[in-house]
């Protein structure tokens, strides 16, 4: 454990000095691979259901299984060697998105400081999928918050939670069908059936890893409101693992999100949940210092699983 603890913290490390590869991101390129399998396979209106599902679980498996037993084999073959501890670290690193969620929002915070509503919407479209075009600055300000409090666990928690278990391996499978969720999992026409296996394994890789993430949010905040919104609230949302995540993590800087947002041209009436404070500005740094906060309390608690192992061996 102390040299998974070791490997995340030099991930972590990597990813603040660097950030996300501005050229040639492995993440990228498999995002294009896997746009152009899908344009292959996806015959809509086409193949029957059962047809597109059946498509949609081969594209699955052809990109995403590949990579992770070609990595957990050279990680056997390398064994503990500096190698092998290089190249886990190097791939966690790849798999996690901690300072580039960061600079996104940043931006939409010093736009908004800067009374700059035309580039607060422009930031905010890079990182939601509604529609930004008339969002005031209370709007901006909560889908980013909501952004940053989602992405903690789809872009750090989930592929910590899977390096832990199986090392580099299990962050690049994680982090891939993650991908193809962002990319297939919608409900729409074109992906209702071929991205639905993409939707439901990412919603089994994601089970526990968000509610992990929704328990350190609580602990790293408003603890008595994170956990009762959670308890509460995160049944209405319409994701299993984005609602433990959001609705703790809103509790836990008792602050009111959710509410009607446009997709598309349509207005979807969501629920609010949370807190009772409107969201303003200055609560995007407070998401990502509670962000940080939490990341804290994860590192911390497999550390202290370390010394408790460790007793254990020698009181045994």
């Amino acid at each position: 454990m102390l040299i998974v603890v070791i490997k995340i913290l030099i991930a972590l490390g990597l990813d603040q000095l660097l950030g996300e590869p501005k050229r040639c991101h492995p993440l990228v390129g498999f995002g294009q691979l896997a746009g152009r399998v899908e344009a292959k396979l996806n015959s809509v209106g086409v193949a029957s259901p059962s047809i597109q599902k059946a498509r949609g679980v081969l594209a699955w498996l052809v990109l995403v299984l590949p990579f992770p037993l070609l990595v957990a084999g050279l990680s056997s073959t390398l064994g503990h060697s500096i190698w092998g501890f290089t190249l886990d670290a190097a791939l966690l690193y790849l798999c996690i998105g901690r300072k580039s969620l960061k600079e996104h929002g940043l931006r939409v915070f010093n736009a908004l400081h800067e009374d700059d509503l035309k580039q607060a919407r422009f930031h905010t479209s890079m990182i939601v999928s509604r529609e930004t075009e008339n969002l005031d600055a209370g709007g901006c300000s909560r889908a980013t918050v909501e952004s940053i409090l989602e992405n903690g666990n789809d872009g750090i928690y989930g592929a910590l939670f899977w390096f832990v278990l199986f090392g580099g391996a299990g962050a690049v499978l994680y982090r891939q069908a993650n991908t193809l969720d962002a990319m297939w999992g919608y409900r729409n026409k074109r992906y209702l059936h071929f991205g639905w296996a993409a939707a439901k394994l990412d919603d089994l890789l994601n089970y526990l890893p968000a509610r992990l993430c929704a328990l350190c949010y609580a602990l790293a905040g408003n603890r008595h409101l994170a956990f009762q919104c959670w308890r509460r609230q995160a049944a209405e949302l319409s994701s299993p693992n984005g609602g433990p995540v959001m609705c703790a993590g809103a509790g836990a800087l008792n602050l009111e999100l959710g509410g009607p947002a446009v997709y598309h041209g349509t207005v979807l009436q969501k629920p609010f949940f949370g807190g009772s404070d409107t969201a303003r500005a200055d609560h995007i740094p407070a998401a990502l210092q509670l962000l940080d906060r939490s990341l804290v309390i994860l590192i911390a608690s497999l550390w202290i699983l370390w010394i408790l192992w460790i007793l254990w061996i020698l009181l045994t």
